[in-house]
């Protein structure tokens, strides 16, 4: 949950943006998550994955994961643990760059 406030951050900075961001959750419950959001002030759209048939679908191999989509949903970069703020925001932002010029 470190990177919670990172993560608000860009997307109230980005939030007229071509940027989205999207949380799948595994916690044991939608009380965990629900509990989860509240604590941590998470403003974005959040699934509960309490099957984890959305981390199966995407190999996901360790928490967290975080998978880097392109406006036209492929996968750009996928980071397996906790990615640099630094190196986070560069990737994020020239993707919205990119984006912003392909519209």
């Amino acid at each position: 949950m470190a990177m919670v406030p990172h993560e608000r951050s860009l997307v109230e900075r980005l939030q007229d943006k071509p940027f989205v961001l999207l949380g799948i959750n595994v916690d044991s419950s939608t009380d965990a998550l629900k509990s989860a959001q509240d604590k941590h002030r998470i403003t974005w759209r959040s699934w509960w994955d309490g099957s984890r048939r959305i981390a199966s679908r995407f190999r996901v191999r360790g928490y967290p994961t975080l998978f880097l989509l392109d406006q036209d949903g492929i996968i750009r970069r996928e980071y397996l643990g906790r990615p640099p703020d630094s190196e986070l925001e560069r990737d994020v932002m020239q993707l919205v760059a990119e984006a912003e010029k392909a519209a």
